[in-house]
């Protein structure tokens, strides 16, 4: 069951936009809700390995460079298993698992050890040093999407220099995983990791969007053109599927790419089921 989407307990409406204004709150009260906090062991696999992958420039230009998991949940195994994979890549780096219930926070001091931490937080992240980058997956999607906007802003505000805030969605076991990648400037792109044999079709991703685009897939508007394009390019490659699905994903790629979608074209990536397309492709009309 989806938890239903919640206002920012602390948030105003603007009153001629209705949009979210940064809130005025007390004084070391964290910014944010409690959400569910459901997760399992090695859900966040792919993303994970596209932070540690593609994005580990960001960790090497940093002198000692801060890693967040925001919003681990009622078990801290993502934030253990972020610091493997990211000291795999990067000795130095140093990871944070963020939590606004205080009880989540006490179960999990006992794992703490050099190099990885804990503690009560939200949006604005508390941690004396500014953070290379955030990690919040299946965080965003139990807020209404009016306060998207301001979460944003409040967590790319806090970035370190060549900082990036990762606000992603996945199915229950990381089989199908979405993410919008954001810098202090704004959103960068869109990406989607699918596991072969866990979708019929690449739209099968629809239902795990960032909050930012899930009530957005709808005729006329970009992203749901470039789920089309997928499908469209997808069942095109159908005879390639005696090949494996990975040939047939390799194809739909390139046929998006060679068609004028601003794809990043790295078929090291698109070899793991894995693509990722600049935001202004896709991002919800205005």
């Amino acid at each position: 069951m989806v938890q239903r989407a919640e206002r920012v307990k602390t948030a105003s409406a603007d009153p001629v936009t209705g949009t979210s204004q940064r809130p005025a709150r007390p004084r070391n009260k964290p910014f944010g809700n409690v959400t569910r906090g459901t997760t399992n062991p090695n859900r966040l696999r792919r993303v994970d390995r596209w932070l540690a992958g593609p994005q580990q420039w960001r960790l090497r230009r940093a002198a000692a460079p801060l890693v967040v998991d925001l919003g681990y949940g009622a078990s801290p195994a993502t934030a253990v298993e972020l610091y493997g994979r990211i000291h795999a890549v990067c000795p130095g780096a140093h990871v944070t698992g963020i939590e606004i219930e205080p009880d989540r926070v006490r179960s999990a001091k006992p794992l703490e050890h050099p190099g990885l931490d804990f503690r009560r937080g939200g949006f604005e992240i508390p941690t004396p040093e500014r953070p290379t980058m955030v990690r919040a997956f299946n965080v965003l999607r139990q807020y209404d999407e009016a306060d998207v906007r301001l979460i944003w802003e409040t967590v790319c505000a806090r970035l370190a220099p060549d900082g990036i805030f990762i606000d992603g969605t996945c199915d229950e076991i990381g089989r199908r995983c979405t993410w919008v990648a954001l810098d202090a400037g704004g959103p960068l792109s869109l990406s989607l990791s699918l596991r072969f044999g866990s979708f019929e079709l690449p739209s099968d991703a629809a239902d795990r969007l960032p909050k930012a685009l899930i009530h957005h897939n709808v005729p006329g508007e970009k992203i749901h053109d470039f789920l089309q394009a997928l499908d469209k390019h997808w069942l095109a490659g159908a005879p390639l599927a005696a090949f494996g699905h990975r040939q047939r994903w390799l194809a739909m790629c390139q046929k998006m790419y060679d068609d004028g979608w601003p794809l990043v074209r790295d078929p090291s990536r698109w070899r793991l089921g894995e693509l990722t397309v600049e935001w202004r492709a896709v991002a919800p009309a205005k």
